[in-house]
């Protein structure tokens, strides 16, 4: 399953057998939650390269949640991948990567680097920020998008006669500036409008807390039972 963008409140998947995958629009890179059985097919039926995985996100160290990493690992290796991995996971996940490149005698051709996984902020990247949550053995995850800046208009800025320069820079976040003779410079008449952010929480248990209810508040919510 891929998210780029959606348009609901509340998505309830009634499967733990599910691997999620995270495209951020400004980038290549896809962020992966879970590597279950088959996952690599997911990047196949989205039209998108195995090679653009830059994180997978594994909330918790159940068979049906990493059945697939060692293969996903494996191919990613057999395509001469260069680039560096980066898995956020429980500690003794190092563990369970070393015994099976032992027992496959395989080593990767790219650097991987494994994230111990606690509670606060975990990745921070193009203006979007995953935040982990500790919950009795398992994490939940909130998605968070920053409010994106509009588009400037350079035509506009040049017809009224404004030099480039760290004005553009200010009118772009909106400023306002006040000349001597009164005349009020508004920088939202220069930007398209802001394109709001987003909190998506993605939650892997069927039990919920206080704490997890009041993070989620007016956020889109992806249960996974």
């Amino acid at each position: 399953m891929m998210l780029r963008y959606l348009d609901f409140d509340t998505c309830i998947l009634r499967s733990t057998n599910i691997s999620l995958l995270v495209k951020l629009p400004a980038i290549k890179d896809i962020w992966l939650f879970n590597c279950i059985e088959g996952s690599q097919f997911n990047f196949l039926s989205q039209s998108f390269k195995i090679n653009n995985v830059s994180k997978i996100v594994i909330p918790n160290l159940h068979i049906s949640n990493i059945s697939g990493l060692l293969g996903l690992l494996s191919t990613l290796n057999l395509t001469g991948r260069k680039k560096s991995l980066h898995i956020y996971a429980p500690i003794d996940l190092k563990y369970y990567l070393d015994l099976g490149k032992k027992y496959s005698k395989t080593n990767f051709s790219y650097i991987l680097y494994i994230h111990v996984l606690k509670t606060g902020l975990i990745i921070n990247q193009c203006g979007c920020r995953i935040y982990a949550l500790n919950c009795h053995g398992h994490y939940e995850f909130f998605i968070i998008q920053s409010e994106q800046y509009g588009t400037f208009y350079l035509d506009k800025a040049r017809s009224n006669y404004l030099l480039p320069g760290p004005l553009y820079g200010k009118l772009k976040k909106g400023f306002s500036f006040l000349f001597p003779d009164g005349y009020i410079l508004n920088g939202s008449n220069f930007t398209s409008s802001n394109v709001l952010g987003s909190q998506i929480s993605c939650l892997f248990s069927s039990f919920y807390s206080r704490q997890v209810f009041e993070s989620i508040n007016h956020a889109r919510v992806i249960l996974f039972m």
